[in-house]
């Protein structure tokens, strides 16, 4: 949902980082880095559309029967509890981590994603974090929908076979064949597809290509404006 802004639930937002961007983009891995250099906490929008896919699965494995209702339903196995620099994303009250990262949830994740309902309540979720912490938030929706005030927003974008090339890489922990960046490219565009709706840039962020630049240079441009957005915020005396 990039149409409108959703309703929120009272209270004003802290200091607020939002990161958006196409999958694999290096959004999550950046986020938490930038985090953990301005003393803020992460917040991964994305492992909570992960941990109710897993709940749906959990609950019921055949996703052909799912609706968004059935899924809604699940959410309510879903939490967050905060750590010293992020979340971490709960299932029945254990910690769900891991579990969210199986092949069977990243094969579904996506269609959970574009559920409205689904979206309205990991965006509530988010917001509900912010009125107690200094947030990096990293997913898609956040620079538009979900805090469209946000002190700083950026949108990470890169070339299809460089995001391919970097998740294989993370993934398979070797250097991956053209074959297998080829395949995986191809995924990523399909996805991109399917996600184009809830994969928009906000007119006031700032676009960061990141194919030629390492991680550390991402966070080094990240932190920098976000050190010029705090002073604009709180100029000294």
């Amino acid at each position: 949902m990039t149409g409108g802004r959703d309703v929120d639930v009272g209270g004003r937002p802290r200091f607020v980082i939002a990161i958006d961007g196409p999958a694999a983009a290096g959004k999550s891995s950046t986020a938490q880095w930038v985090a953990e250099r301005l003393g803020c906490r992460h917040v991964d929008s994305g492992a909570l559309y992960r941990a109710v896919t897993a709940a749906a699965l959990r609950a019921r494995a055949d996703a052909s029967a799912w609706d968004e209702a059935s899924v809604l339903g699940c959410a309510v196995h879903v939490g967050l509890v905060p750590g010293r620099t992020s979340f971490s994303p709960l299932l029945d009250g254990g910690d769900a981590t891991e579990l969210i990262r199986g092949p069977d949830v990243t094969r579904l994740v996506s269609v959970v994603a574009q559920m409205p309902g689904v979206r309205q309540w990991v965006n509530a979720r988010v917001r509900s974090v912010a009125r107690d912490f200094d947030i990096v938030v990293d997913g898609r929706d956040m620079g538009t929908v979900v805090f469209p005030d946000a002190a700083l927003k950026v949108f990470l974008v890169a070339d299809p076979w460089e995001r391919a090339r970097r998740r294989l890489t993370e993934r398979l922990e070797r250097r991956p064949t053209d074959a297998e960046i080829a395949e995986e490219t191809d995924r990523l565009v399909q996805r991109d597809a399917r996600d184009a709706m809830q994969t928009v840039q906000a007119k006031d962020a700032i676009l960061i290509d990141t194919t030629t630049l390492t991680q550390a240079e991402q966070v080094e441009r990240i932190v920098a404006l976000a050190e010029a957005a705090k002073l604009r915020a709180d100029p000294p005396a």
